[in-house]
């Protein structure tokens, strides 16, 4: 049980410094939280290496004010060593145009050690809803991958729901 417990704080740990990293607009944080050869299948896209995927979030953030995530409690599963994370997140997204932004998703996620943390190697979100606050905008399809600890394919595929992937910058 100590491992597993081990494991769950270096998550928790590691999506505490995900958020503030997104919350601060601090890139060159939000990079290290990633491992140089990380892929993240993300709103449409796949991003490759921890350059492409600083460089998606600098394409992204020039949309909002600020972007407020809070990540719930992470269904961790270590096996052979390999330690994976199914992690249900909520955003409140301050939009520069207005629209509502209040978001709902789940991360699957797979993380390697870098020192004493994990860092993520690989990434898949799925957005299952966008819009207000009060959940009346329909929910989102995404592919189910069975209960815990079911994890997704390396080449699962990704879905723009936000139709953020291919907006351009505002800036």
């Amino acid at each position: 049980m100590t491992e597993l417990m081990v494991a769950e704080f270096t998550v928790r740990q590691l999506h505490a410094r995900y958020l503030d990293a997104v919350w601060r607009k601090d890139y060159a944080a939000f990079g290290e939280c990633f491992a140089e050869d990380a892929e993240w299948r993300i709103g449409g896209r796949i991003l490759r290496g921890r350059t492409d995927i600083v460089a998606n979030l600098r394409r992204l953030m020039p949309n909002f004010q600020r972007v407020l995530m809070t990540f719930r409690t992470p269904i961790v599963h270590i096996e052979n060593g390999a330690v994976t994370s199914r992690t249900y997140v909520t955003e409140q997204n301050a939009f520069l145009d207005g629209r509502p932004g209040n978001s709902i998703g789940i991360y699957f996620e797979r993380f390697v050690k870098q020192g004493d943390q994990l860092i993520f190697k690989w990434r898949l979100f799925q957005l299952h809803y966008l819009g207000k606050m009060d959940i009346t905008t329909p929910l989102f399809e995404n592919p189910d991958f069975g209960p815990p600890p079911g994890m997704p394919p390396l080449d699962a595929p990704t879905y723009d729901h936000s139709g953020l992937s291919t907006q351009k910058n505002h800036g």
